[in-house]
């Protein structure tokens, strides 16, 4: 009995032990699982962090990119006044489409050698093109500039057929997949073939614009799309997105591209594209139901309007129209700018009237915002930001019920908004990073919901843990964001001392982040993101200068005042952009009267306060041979920035020198 009692008491005791142990293996999990879960949320947010850096700041890029038409206006009605030879300038940037030979008599002048190991094209074209060009990519071949011409002439010849806003259909057998932002990202494509299959009668697909830039294989994107479409026009459907356009390359790297990879034939090859884009549908309406545009919606967005436009007048979506002398019906936003009319031989009927290219600008440029109501878009520049009701207002008046469309970058490659009315689908990964985002393409089926399939291309085989991706996408939005700094660094010095009554080079957090933001202007998350840009004392004081410790400015010229360096490397892009218009021969020189004559009207309307004897002495510099002409791109080469790492994570220092 006793020793039965005992034995029990021992299992008893047992059972208690183990249910003790599981009870602490339980809080134990839970506390685990409590950490990661707030160590996860923090990386999260760190990844946000550096996403709405990296996308502030592209949209400040491209306010500025906006504001460049009001340089250009200026600077024909100033510049050409003093170069009234060069009308080639003027219809570059105003002129309607130029009338180039036809593609026989053009692409015969180009012979394809025999040492040509590329994809060979065979017109007409037919499937085995379209595998053949895929095969060739794949293996990193160039296509040659014959046959980029004679598919820029035959997509132009087939686009000039379609309506402004194509109508298509699904089936019960039939799905339409609709892809969003590409920008040369090639192995997102691939992949998209890979996962859904190639277009084809039975497999349709809707790519919604900005085919090109920012990525390294743009003209690759473009020729498999052009191609597909001329094997399947009925199937294949592209619309115009804002970076289809001749400006926006300029700045965002296509038109670097193109000259890089077909140096003898680039200026060619951008003569057409630019015909190409203007004749690139705007928007495709799928079922009678669904709108998919570029941008978005204004509430003054009219479809019938943009069912009629001559589309093709669109030159460039950053160029308004130009008014004529006295034509106080035309309501142009730039004709304060010039003093009066731009004479110019461009004739207006070439041109969309003011009404209908704002029209148009909002469909590629908008954004949609929870907000209510209709609001200028001040990120970008361009289009407008619209709300719910906006929506609801312009889908119910032409019997629609969802918009899609594309044009901004989401972490999950897609995201649905105004009460499931608006979706955006983004299909480039690592758009700003390897590991910032995912792509994502959309499934329309007859009469279903929309359905969303992600991906995210990854070099490695095995993918970096997610503290690891984070901290790389988190350091290069600070570095980025700390070149921006440069720009700006006497004007910020200038605000926080402002703010410094004292002199002691503190400032509370609140009125450096009010510093940062009034002159930054990029609408950030300043105190989050304070402690990886300043140092702050024990009572939580910024010493402000701090802000700077890390960076250096090397000048590429002692004698040169560190305030040039400084503004040159600010506007660097809108010079090279302007530079790149200046020079129509794609020579890569222009001559030091041209530059002086550029750089005063820059300065001038930009309000720029440097000296131009400052400007005339470093020219000089630059003009190593002393011919009388400077290569632009050396000359800007000049004002960049330089990362260096510390093997011991310290922050990066930036280094600008020559």
């Amino acid at each position: 009995m006793n020793t039965h009692y005992s034995e029990d008491m021992g299992c008893g005791n047992s059972s208690l032990r183990k249910d003790r142990r599981s009870e602490k293996a339980i809080r134990a999990a839970m506390i685990i699982q409590n950490w990661y879960r707030g160590y996860s949320t923090r990386l999260k947010a760190r990844q946000r962090y550096a996403l709405t850096i990296f996308q502030s700041i592209e949209y400040a890029d491209e306010q500025g990119q906006m504001q460049l038409s009001n340089f250009f206006s200026f600077m024909l009605e100033n510049y050409t006044k003093a170069h009234e030879e060069e009308p080639e300038l003027i219809t570059r940037l105003f002129g309607s489409n130029l009338q180039y030979k036809d593609r026989e008599d053009y692409v015969k002048m180009i012979d394809v050698p025999d040492s040509y190991n590329g994809p060979r094209l065979q017109f007409p074209l037919t499937f085995t093109d379209i595998d053949l060009l895929l095969e060739g990519f794949k293996q990193q071949k160039i296509l040659h500039a014959h046959y980029v011409l004679a598919v820029l002439f035959e997509a132009k010849k087939v686009l000039m057929q379609m309506p402004n806003i194509s109508h298509i259909k699904t089936s019960p057998s039939k799905e339409i997949t609709v892809c969003g932002d590409l920008h040369g990202k090639l192995d997102d494509l691939f992949l998209i073939f890979y996962k859904n299959g190639l277009p084809s009668g039975e497999n349709p697909y809707v790519f919604n614009g900005d085919f090109v830039d920012r990525g390294k294989n743009s003209i690759e994107i473009l020729m498999i799309l052009l191609v597909t479409l001329l094997v399947y026009p009925n199937d294949l459907h592209l619309n115009r997105g804002n970076h289809e356009d001749f400006l926006m390359n300029l700045r965002y790297g296509f038109t670097k591209e193109i000259m890089h990879k077909y140096k003898l034939y680039g200026k060619q090859i951008l003569k057409i594209l630019e015909e190409v884009y203007t004749w690139l549908p705007i928007g495709t309406i799928v079922d009678n139901e669904i709108l998919i545009i570029h941008g978005g919606l204004s509430e003054s967005t009219d479809l019938n309007l943009l069912h009629r436009i001559e589309r093709n007048k669109m030159k460039s979506v950053l160029m308004p129209p130009i008014p004529s002398d006295g034509d106080s019906t035309t309501d142009f936003r730039m004709s304060k700018i010039g003093g009066g009319g731009l004479r110019t031989n461009v004739s207006l009927s070439d041109q969309l009237l003011q009404h209908e290219w704002e029209q148009v600008i909002d469909i590629l440029w908008s954004d949609p915002r929870s907000k209510r109501g209709c609001y200028p878009n001040k990120s970008r520049g361009g289009g407008c930001y619209f709300g719910p009701d906006v929506t609801s207002k312009i889908l119910n008046k032409y019997h629609l019920k969802l918009l899609i469309r594309s044009h901004e970058c989401k972490p999950d490659g897609y995201e649905v908004c105004h009460d499931g009315k608006v979706i955006t689908v983004f299909s480039a990964s690592n758009y700003y990073e390897e590991g910032s985002n995912r792509g994502a393409y959309l499934k329309l089926g007859y009469s279903m919901v929309p359905r969303f399939v992600q991906y995210q291309v990854t070099k490695s085989t095995c993918p970096r843990p997610l503290y690891q991706r984070v901290s790389t996408i988190e350091s290069s939005a600070i570095r980025i964001l700390k070149e921006r700094m440069i720009a700006r660094k006497t004007d910020l010095v200038h605000a926080f001392e402002l703010h410094d009554r004292s002199k002691s080079g503190r400032l509370s957090l609140s009125q450096w982040a009010f510093s940062m933001e009034s002159i930054l202007e990029l609408n950030l998350p300043w105190r989050s993101l304070s402690s990886r840009l300043v140092n702050t004392d024990k009572d939580g004081n910024i010493d402000y200068m701090s802000s700077f410790q890390d960076v250096q400015i090397q000048k590429p010229v002692k004698e040169v005042h560190s305030t040039l360096i400084e503004t040159l490397y600010r506007y660097r892009s809108d010079l090279h952009i302007i530079f790149n218009v200046i020079d129509t021969d794609h020579s890569g020189m222009i001559s030091m009267e041209e530059f002086r004559a550029m750089w005063k009207l820059f300065k001038k309307h930009y309000g720029v306060p440097v000296d131009d004897s400052q400007v005339d002495e470093l020219a000089n510099k630059m003009d190593l041979n002393k011919d009388g002409s400077i290569d632009f791109n050396e000359f800007l080469k000049a004002f960049h920035v330089v990362h260096k790492f510390d093997t011991s994570h310290k922050p990066d220092k930036l280094v600008l020198e020559d």
